[in-house]
């Protein structure tokens, strides 16, 4: 994967418009930078901290996160563009006031051209940090003006594509008496269980963190518990939320995947090109990730222009009618959804973008 094509037709090449390597050798600092687009306002998309095996690995992740926000943004109608950032290390191990303070420089440094947010490995008082260093920052806690934990809205957005899913499946929105299977109990995860069970629903989930599966169990008793992924995907579901890490969806977890929809908060779910054609040959229904999870973008976004929980919570809701929209027009143009998706992102980019080519004054 590179950023520059090398002919007209590249497939290869991500287009970025910029990719940015930060290093402070003092503080342990190795981050990465990236921003897809900025063709609908400056990029938005959070940091991530993690223990990467490789460089190549997280320039990688990094890559598709960013090009995943860009198009994330444009279906959630923000005027935003895509990036997203990757912090190389071990949180539990490095993370301390300076390192997140130099990496806010380096934030500050690409002069409002990428905000930053919360993500896998940082948190919202990590966030307050940053801040102290750099004004394009969002997911602040309330004492700092921000919107708190993004997490909530995230889920919430999530419940309102799978209720869009279930219409389109089985004639309702509810998940009443459907099985869901909760592949992660993170910080967006047991909100959305928290949501299935006030709906009706069943839920079984998994979790590797023993922290997670012992709050599931003190909180929610009535859920069942597997021990693993593969056991929950070879279960008895009718929905698949994904909400852990990217790469759920794949040659190996599609081909026995029980559940009729999947719907999740995990980004890049698609291990790769071809798996939404084979979702789809199966007949399974997938909610494309990027457009059902992006109730927490909506949230910190709302943020830049001063909070209003309740405004942001009825932009997330919209995510119901953006869902239903992709669904119909995946099947006018016999398309899979990601490709439906794909098409109307790719569509505001272009037609809103072009905008910006008029002359102000």
């Amino acid at each position: 994967m590179g950023v520059f094509a090398n002919s007209t037709d590249d497939r290869e090449a991500t287009g970025h418009e910029q990719v940015v390597f930060c290093q402070d050798k003092q503080t342990g600092l190795k981050a990465i930078i990236a921003i897809y687009s900025t063709a609908l306002g400056p990029a938005l998309g959070g940091t991530r901290f993690y223990p990467y095996e490789t460089e190549e690995e997280a320039l990688h992740d990094v890559l598709d996160l960013s090009r995943g926000m860009a198009y994330k943004n444009a279906l959630a109608g923000l005027d935003l563009g895509g990036g997203k950032a990757v912090i190389w290390g071990d949180p539990d191990q490095i993370k301390a006031e300076p390192l997140l303070r130099a990496y806010g420089r380096f934030v500050e440094s690409l002069g409002g051209r990428y905000y930053t947010a919360c993500d896998v490995g940082t948190y919202v008082a990590d966030m307050d940090h940053i801040a102290r260093e750099t004004r394009y920052v969002t997911g602040r806690s309330v004492q700092h003006g921000g919107a708190g934990d993004s997490s909530i809205l995230t889920a919430w957005g999530v419940y309102q594509g799978m209720r869009a899913a279930a219409e389109h499946t089985w004639g309702t929105p509810s998940l009443a008496g459907r099985r869901v299977g909760v592949a992660g109990l993170g910080k967006v995860g047991k909100y959305l269980t928290g949501h299935l069970i006030e709906d009706g629903a069943s839920v079984v989930a998994t979790d590797v963190n023993e922290q997670a599966l012992d709050w599931v169990r003190e909180t929610y008793p009535q859920v069942d518990l597997v021990p693993d992924t593969d056991a929950l995907i070879t279960s008895d579901i009718d929905v698949y939320a994904p909400c852990a890490l990217g790469g759920a969806l794949n040659d190996d977890t599609v081909p026995v995947l029980r559940a009729r929809i999947v719907a999740g908060a995990a980004n890049n779910q698609l291990a790769h090109p071809g798996i939404e054609k084979m979702l789809a040959d199966r007949g399974i229904l997938y909610a494309p990730d990027y457009v059902v999870n992006a109730g927490g973008v909506i949230q910190v976004a709302d943020e830049i222009e001063g909070f209003n929980f309740e405004r942001a919570k009825l932009r997330a809701t919209g995510i119901f009618q953006t869902t239903q929209r992709i669904l119909r027009l995946a099947d006018a143009e016999g398309v899979p959804p990601a490709v439906a998706a794909d098409r109307l992102a790719e569509l505001r980019m272009a037609e809103v973008g072009r905008l910006r080519t008029i002359r102000l004054g």
